[in-house]
């Protein structure tokens, strides 16, 4: 028993390393993670204390008992039965896949990146990138709100800098947890935007299996009241105009949910640029009938080191000016107390008309409305005239004016199409040129709706 024992110097070394992993997992590891926990739970509490919504117990679970209380769900062990029928494999077999779903699908909210790191990234991109504007300021909607009811945020979809854009404005009243493409699932950018509390959405897939554990996701975070928001029109618009809304995730939030445990609110949101980053790869994606973008990481670090260049030599400007209006919330809990259950289908045809009635008038988009309308070149004085007469039939409480000076955005307006190539002065006056029609017409569409005639 007391023997001397002797043993290679290597094999010594890697008894050595297994017996210090096995006590770090039991001993060292969860006494670390009860520390960190602990101090994270009252970071959490004392944020919440100046959040207008607190961050919900919901998004602070373990992830992996997140994973599996959704696998074990009543639901979606049905839903893998009857994959199984259908497929003829094992029930393990459906039940790794549910799994896989699972793993894909939930979050791992981080706390700590959302307000160290995301809330402050994308403050600094949204200012570097636009001025941004408010047309309605988010705390005085959600001010109205019930506390204990779940927000939704319904937006139309323009950019990909919308994530960036409305994350930002709303980090002073709540947390949000974005329904996002495949795009989003390419290493690292997928680690970080599930610790902003997003989840992956397959949009092409039509398996059962799949969409039942996408559902009952969708469920369990809106019955724990997390914030959310969608975009229902299901990708970016090619064309400028205001999509037609897929009821695919607005189906999962309100059919059956209990709205007297607790009402879902949802918020119509509507944003607009003068410039879209994207502009030109949706126009041709829009012309080709696609909706295969052909924008590679090469070619966007090549953009982003020119903005940079740029910067350090004084010579940036920003893309003009960003907005983001709100409209009036709808209440599911007044909507299903006219009928027995709520029409999927005209609440999101509501959704989507509250959003048209605030998109708001940038400069930019107006000033492409008048050289659409135009039959033929304009000097500026006739430009201005012709702008001032199109905003005179908006809702003049979603105009936004640069300085509030008419003529300094009719100017800034006309600048922008100028210096993009889709306008150019000709001895006639200012015209719209073969390769821009295109362009002017896609910022037009944008606000085109809000024409009173």
């Amino acid at each position: 028993m007391f023997q001397v024992i002797e043993v290679p110097l290597w094999l010594l070394g890697v008894i050595l390393l297994f017996a210090a992993i096995t006590f770090a997992s039991h001993f060292l590891f969860p006494s670390v993670r009860w520390f960190f926990r602990r101090r994270m739970e009252k970071a959490v509490a004392k944020l919440n204390e100046k959040l207008d919504r607190p961050i919900e117990p919901f998004k602070l679970a373990r992830r992996h008992d997140m994973i599996q209380r959704l696998t074990y769900d009543e639901e979606v062990s049905r839903a893998i039965a009857e994959h199984a029928r259908k497929e003829g494999v094992p029930e393990n077999v459906a039940f790794e896949r549910a799994r896989r779903y699972a793993r894909e699908i939930v979050p791992s909210f981080s706390a700590t990146l959302y307000y160290g790191v995301a809330m402050r990234l994308t403050k600094f991109i949204s200012r570097l990138l636009y001025r941004v504007r408010l047309g309605h300021h988010a705390r005085e909607t959600l001010a109205t709100i019930d506390r204990e009811a779940t927000v939704v945020f319904v937006m139309n979809h323009r950019s990909n800098m919308d994530y960036v854009l409305v994350t930002y404005l709303a980090s002073e009243q709540s947390t949000l947890s974005y329904a996002v493409g495949e795009w989003a699932r390419v290493w690292p950018l997928s680690r970080l935007i599930k610790s902003m509390g997003a989840y992956f959405i397959r949009r092409k897939s039509r398996g059962a299996l799949y969409r039942k554990v996408l559902q009952r996701y969708v469920r369990l975070a809106t019955d724990g009241g997390v914030t959310q928001a969608v975009f229902p029109e299901g990708g970016l618009s090619l064309d400028g105009k205001l999509g037609k809304a897929k009821v695919g995730i607005l189906k999962y939030i309100a059919e059956g949910h209990d709205t007297k445990e607790r009402d879902v609110v949802f918020i119509p949101v509507a944003i607009n640029y003068d410039r879209v980053l994207e502009d030109r790869v949706l126009i041709q994606a829009g012309e080709q009938g696609t909706r295969k973008f052909p924008a590679k990481i090469s070619v966007i670090l090549r953009y982003l080191l020119r903005l940079l260049w740029q910067w350090m030599r004084g010579r940036y400007h920003r893309f003009g000016y960003a907005a983001v209006s709100f409209g009036a919330p709808i209440s599911l809990r007044r909507e299903k107390g006219r009928k027995k259950e709520a029409d999927v289908e005209a609440l999101a045809e509501t959704l989507m008309r509250r959003i048209a009635e605030v998109v708001p008038v940038l400069p930019v988009p107006l000033a492409a409305l008048v050289f659409e309308r135009a039959e033929g070149p304009l000097t500026k004085e006739g430009f201005e005239k012709a702008m001032r007469v199109l905003s005179d039939k908006m809702p003049e409480a979603h105009i936004h004016l640069p300085r509030e000076d008419f003529d300094y955005a009719a100017d800034y307006g006309l600048r922008n199409l100028v210096s993009r190539g889709a306008v150019e002065q000709t001895g006639a006056g200012f015209a719209v040129t073969e390769a821009g029609a295109s362009l002017v017409t896609y910022y037009a569409a944008s606000v085109r709706h809000l024409i009173a005639d």
